[in-house]
């Protein structure tokens, strides 16, 4: 049983995430194991959410409300955690990292959280907003997965929380026409209107210049979430610093690619390609070694702040 649990859980970050997939093959073997496990619940959640598996429409839906999908998660969340038999793969695999490494419940339910906020088909109006429901989706995993390589003091955990929430104003600038072609949007509506775009017609191709303007600002203001979260590599172990330095790497890469190719960001789905990876990867090792000796500076106190 455990090992069809690995196999599945890689089987879905090579599918699911050929980004992260690349950095989480730097990991210690039970590191990376837990990860991809982690890895694997959470593209389960949002694949449940939108009726959908490994991102893509699913050739048969449940017919069931999202509301009630949703509502199911939880449940087999707090079934995991009271020791249940799971017999999904993916809450299997959820159980064995959340029990094995004593992630708190509190975290994997923040996140469905976030996907209540997908639900409810919530309005972001100004950018703190947005980066609240960034931490949920994305801020959270980055805590959950510290936790798997053994951080569990707060300063740390607020470093992988940034992480987390530089990696998904990336997403959200990457993604906002595929976004919008759902009825999605997460760039702040003060800043749509700022701008003089109606959230109706955000695929104008008329719109391109000014949206692209936007995606900047995202990626700009994912850049000290991008920094002090590589404050928090010195306290992992090697492995782990040069994976999430990897991955750092990887994901910053895409919003510098957004940012340059401006009104043509969206013409095609924007990645990093082998030779960036490689580049990457050296860069990522370089972080790593230089986090054995230098002394993080501290976390900005104008950053967004977790919950407690």
């Amino acid at each position: 049983m455990t090992d069809k649990l690995g196999q599945h859980a890689a089987q879905t970050i090579a599918v699911g995430s050929k980004s992260f997939a690349t950095a989480a093959k730097l990991f210690d073997p039970a590191t990376r194991r837990s990860a991809l496990m982690l890895y694997a619940w959470c593209r389960h959640c949002d694949d449940v959410i939108d009726d959908q598996q490994l991102g893509f429409r699913a050739q048969e839906t449940t017919g069931k409300s999202s509301e009630t999908r949703l509502n199911e998660l939880r449940h087999l969340t707090r079934r995991a955690y009271a020791g249940e038999p799971m017999q999904n793969p993916a809450f299997a695999a959820f159980q064995e990292v959340a029990l094995g490494h004593g992630i708190p419940e509190r975290y994997p339910l923040a996140h469905l959280d976030g996907f209540a906020m997908d639900v409810a088909q919530r309005r972001y109006v100004t950018l703190e907003d947005t980066l609240d429901y960034c931490y949920h989706v994305a801020g959270v995993v980055g805590i959950m997965m510290a936790w798997i390589m053994g951080a569990r003091d707060e300063a740390t955990l607020d470093r992988a929380c940034d992480l987390g929430l530089a990696f998904q104003l990336t997403n959200i600038a990457r993604d906002i026409i595929e976004d919008a072609h759902i009825g999605r949007c997460y760039l702040p509506a003060q800043w749509l209107e700022e701008a003089g775009i109606p959230r109706q017609e955000m695929t104008a191709p008329r719109h391109r210049e000014a949206l692209a303007g936007l995606a900047r600002q995202l990626i700009e203001r994912a850049e000290p979430y991008y920094d002090s979260a590589r404050g928090g590599l010195t306290a992992l172990p090697p492995c782990c610093a040069w994976a999430i330095g990897t991955a750092h790497g990887v994901y910053r890469e895409i919003g510098i690619k957004v940012k340059a190719h401006g009104a043509r960001a969206w013409d095609t789905r924007i990645s990093t390609g082998k030779v960036d990876k490689a580049r990457l990867l050296g860069l990522g090792l370089a972080h790593a070694v230089a986090s054995r000796w230098q002394k993080p500076a501290p976390r900005p106190s104008g950053l967004w702040q977790r919950p407690a």
